[in-house]
């Protein structure tokens, strides 16, 4: 049996996760994820964290900024694997997390939480150094399919959360509820432009040069926002260098959690938390040196940037 206090401190210190417990743990996430809605609701407070790119050492120190477990609820909004050394350490960790204190931590889908994109962007190729098989990335990938594509945090007038941004198919979170999402995530549609998409200052839509997704201006932000009674759409997906950025009159904020990405951006990072009259306290951290310090030897490719 998985002892997960003593599996939470292990991965922390980067210490080896025997393959049947990654097993274990990815076979109890989906226990608990398959319960879930598309769209989960979760009640304030609450604190909201962008990108996190297997940036271990950065994750710990963003739970020594806003609050260690169960202590504080979180919701990680995706793109937790990819780019940084430790992908699949801190996958583990938020995964056992979950399954620690499951009411405290909740996790939705991001764009790298696919089979596609984590064999072109380091995730796959980690899992592999690490274990010499393709077992671990399959328990992960399986795990990838279960999560949430959203969250609506304080209920009407609340915040609505998402990875990427809108969608010209979806005007109501209620049609996110009825999507299929277990499953890889698609080349086009709702669900991809979920994942994809990214605010912009344009009139209405427009191609996105992600090659996915659609580029989305105030108009659309502001007839998502009255047309499902919310006052706020947080997201992650671009980074920012200031940790997080508002845009159009504050209707929107982009949530950055992976500070100095790619060790190389220089950026700080930053957590939103959300309280019981829906106030925000944005709180920003720099990045932790250890990443640097324990460089293993095989880096992951960092081309698409964005």
């Amino acid at each position: 049996m998985l002892n997960l206090d003593e599996t939470i401190e292990n991965i922390k210190h980067c210490k080896h996760v025997p393959e049947s417990d990654v097993e274990e743990l990815c076979t109890k996430v989906i226990e608990l994820l398959i319960q879930e809605a598309n769209i989960q609701h979760i009640d304030t407070p609450v604190t909201i964290c962008g990108d996190i790119h297997g940036q271990l050492h950065d994750l710990i120190t963003l739970f020594k900024t806003g609050g260690e477990c169960p202590n504080t609820q979180y919701l990680f909004l995706g793109d937790f694997v990819d780019r940084g050394f430790y992908s699949l350490e801190s996958f583990l960790l938020l995964m056992a997390l979950k399954v620690r204190y499951p009411d405290r931590m909740t996790l939705i889908r991001g764009n790298h939480e696919s089979r596609q994109i984590t064999t072109v962007y380091g995730f796959y190729d980690e899992c592999m150094r690490k274990y010499g098989t393709v077992n671990v990335w399959r328990y992960c990938c399986e795990v990838f399919d279960y999560l949430s594509l959203g969250a609506i945090v304080g209920g009407k007038g609340g915040v609505f959360c998402i990875h990427g941004g809108l969608s010209p198919e979806i005007d109501t979170v209620d049609q996110i509820r009825i999507l299929d999402r277990k499953q890889e995530v698609p080349h086009e549609g709702g669900m991809c432009d979920l994942l994809w998409s990214d605010p912009e200052d344009v009139n209405g839509w427009a191609i996105s040069p992600r090659g996915a997704g659609f580029l989305f201006g105030e108009n659309e932000v502001n007839k998502f926002l009255h047309g499902n009674n919310i006052s706020l759409i947080a997201r992650a997906h671009q980074l920012v260098m200031e940790g997080y950025k508002e845009m159009f009159n504050s209707g929107l904020v982009t949530v950055w959690s992976a500070p100095n990405y790619c060790y190389r951006c220089g950026n700080v990072a930053s957590v939103l938390a959300i309280d019981d009259e829906l106030n925000r306290d944005y709180k920003v951290f720099e990045a932790s040196t250890q990443d640097i310090n324990a460089i293993p030897s095989k880096k992951p490719a960092i081309d698409y940037f964005i």
